[in-house]
């Protein structure tokens, strides 16, 4: 299943609106670890299908949101439940850590 892109104007609704918890990756194309994380993202995304929504942000496409959520390195993974924020991880992370921090939330 192919992740989906969000933007400034599709943000809120998206992932205010989401029934089931929602992660979102904020990333930049020029961002090395970024890179490094997203097959496991898209392995996640798969693997929890209709379980977890998976979202991604471009930084630089996305300015307004980083700045809303105080984005200052990325990759920066966030977990959201009915728009709330519940778990911020910052920096690569193993696909092990992070099926233990999403478990807490499904």
């Amino acid at each position: 299943m192919a992740i989906t892109h969000l933007y400034n104007d599709n943000f809120a609704q998206t992932v205010e609106g989401s029934e089931l918890p929602v992660l979102v990756d904020f990333w930049a194309t020029w961002c090395g670890p970024c890179r490094m994380i997203a097959p496991i993202v898209e392995e996640i995304s798969d693997e929890y299908d209709g379980r977890l929504n998976v979202y991604k942000v471009d930084v630089d496409e996305a300015e307004q949101i980083a700045m809303q959520f105080g984005i200052m390195s990325i990759p920066t993974l966030m977990i959201f439940k009915k728009g709330a924020e519940l778990e911020r991880i910052v920096g690569y992370r193993s696909k092990e850590d992070l099926e233990a921090l999403i478990g807490k939330y499904l």
